[in-house]
């Protein structure tokens, strides 16, 4: 099986065939993660329930969770209006990064000044 072809025509991918994937708590809205995801690692989100993503460092697909146990089942999956990013909501069971903390930004605050 395959991405259905509706779904694989409104996709926008970059040059190596990714799409970044923006992942949500799916209750509080807390961003806990950006990934990427080819037409594979979207069929098999779409299609198990768990997030399946693309590592551009390791080359190979990763169910997030499998070897951590720190699971997403997934929620609710959206295209933005231009195709070129998915959003996912999920249920995140422990730490989402890989680093141990609840979201892959919580150590790297930048000083900003807020605009009005």
């Amino acid at each position: 099986m395959s991405l259905d072809p509706k779904i694989a025509d409104r996709l926008k991918r970059s040059g190596d065939g990714l799409v970044p994937a923006v992942v949500q708590q799916h209750d509080t809205g807390e961003v806990l993660m950006l990934a990427w995801m080819d037409d594979e690692a979207l069929h098999r989100t779409l299609t198990t329930g768990r997030a399946t993503y693309w590592s551009r460092s390791r080359g190979e697909y990763w169910v997030k969770g499998e070897t951590s146990g720190n699971v997403q089942f997934v929620r609710h999956a959206a295209l933005d209006c231009d195709g070129d990013t998915i959003l996912l909501k999920v249920d995140q069971r422990g730490p989402a990064c890989h680093t141990g903390t609840r979201t892959c930004f919580d150590d790297d605050v930048l000083p900003v000044i807020e605009g009005s």
